[in-house]
């Protein structure tokens, strides 16, 4: 369930008068996503997507959000571009929230991800990467290793509701895992996307019928990290099969054509397993809290954390690169 706040005709079109985008034709509520509320708009000039921002969001984050994209998008990656309205502006306000209206990108996320999809991912990380290089903003990573420690003191009462123990093996891994983190200026730091899942990626087919990114969506987890966490949260994303196992051959065709355009540094490469392990507690951390601080009955569709943890075992045992493909 994404659409949280909902949103009249009457004061959407009112809304669109602000834009010269043309009358509106049709709007409908995207289920996807879980942050905010999104709309698939259409109006006489073409198709876009409203987003209100909710109430997890700070308002005053969203000028870095939707000028990474600006700024992403004047460099050619494909990602979504605020539309600014008759008074230069991109953000308003619609419903008492904060919203903004994004171009529309075709394309479609893969709901099984294949071998051959990670090559391209790769590359179009690497070009965000580049691209992002001179964005003047900087955004904290509020969810970075300062932040884990408050989540996981956060779910310490009932955290072992989940699985027998877990907090304490929690306790053990992240000890380990903070104490091994690189130094401040260590390795490069830049702008992150720093949740690029597979339903944040939109591909088609090329002629020769072989997947191509077409769309790099939901930036408002961006933020300024250390890059190769960015690659890090690549593999514990893409790099898992159903079964739990990791598989190398997807890492390798991901390490490789990001290489192809941003080669990592002798450090990045040497640190990759423990920000592997940081991306794996990170997600088991955000989805345990969520497990035990939402009603079961609520809408929003509760994550399994233990899929993270199967994964943070995994890394944990990765003691070089060349273990994740590299």
């Amino acid at each position: 369930m994404a659409v949280y706040t909902e949103v009249s005709d009457e004061a959407l079109r009112a809304f669109l008068a602000d834009y010269d985008i043309g009358g509106l034709v049709a709007f409908r509520g995207i289920a996807e996503g879980v942050e905010n509320s999104n709309y698939a708009l259409r109006t006489e000039r073409g198709d876009y997507v409203l987003t209100l921002y909710e109430k997890r969001v700070d308002p005053t984050e969203l000028p870095y959000f939707l000028g990474l994209m600006d700024h992403l998008a004047a460099r050619g990656l494909a990602c979504p571009v605020p539309v600014r309205g008759r008074d230069g502006e991109s953000l308003r306000e619609l419903a008492g929230r904060p919203a903004a209206i994004c171009t529309f990108l075709e394309g479609v996320w893969p709901r099984r991800v294949r071998p051959d999809h990670l090559a391209p991912l790769g590359q179009a990380l690497a070009q965000l990467h580049d691209a992002s290089g001179d964005f003047p903003q900087v955004r904290p990573n509020a969810l970075g290793p300062k932040g884990w420690a408050p989540l996981l003191e956060g779910c310490r009462d009932r955290g072992d509701e989940v699985s027998p123990g877990l907090v304490a093996e929690l306790d053990g891994h992240l000890a380990g895992i903070l104490a091994a983190w690189p130094a401040p200026g260590a390795l490069p730091v830049g702008q992150i996307h720093a949740d690029l899942f597979p339903d944040n990626v939109f591909f088609l087919d090329d002629a020769a019928g072989r997947p191509r990114v077409s769309g790099l969506i939901d930036f408002y987890f961006a933020c300024t990290d250390l890059l190769a966490y960015d690659v890090a949260v690549c593999l514990n994303a893409w790099c898992f099969e159903a079964d739990g196992m990791f598989n190398v051959t997807k890492a390798r065709a991901l390490l490789t054509a990001y290489e192809g355009v941003r080669p990592l540094s002798a450090a990045e490469r040497g640190a990759l397993p423990v920000l592997c392990r940081g991306a794996a507690i990170r997600f088991l951390l955000t989805r345990l809290y969520d497990w035990t601080h939402t009603p079961a009955d609520a809408l929003v569709t509760r994550k399994d954390p233990l899929e993270y943890l199967k994964k943070l075992r995994f890394f944990a045992q990765a003691e070089t690169a060349g273990a994740l493909g590299l």
